[in-house]
């Protein structure tokens, strides 16, 4: 295969991957909460122990 080709392959793998991670990407905001998960709140009680920062509920916790 000659340099255009190979310039063509990785171009369209390129692409390949950008349309697979919008496609994964609009799935995973179409998704819903499972069924009882909808409206999960801080818990005193889990998070009074916890310092992980990675945590979505930790910045909520930080601002009350």
């Amino acid at each position: 295969m000659n340099e255009s080709g190979y310039l063509i392959l990785a171009i369209s793998i390129i692409v390949a991957l950008a349309i697979i991670f919008v496609v994964s990407f609009v799935f995973y905001v179409r998704t819903p909460a499972p069924k009882g998960c909808e409206n999960i709140k801080i818990s005193e009680e889990n998070c009074s122990s916890c310092d992980k920062k990675e945590c979505r509920f930790y910045k909520e916790k930080e601002t009350e």
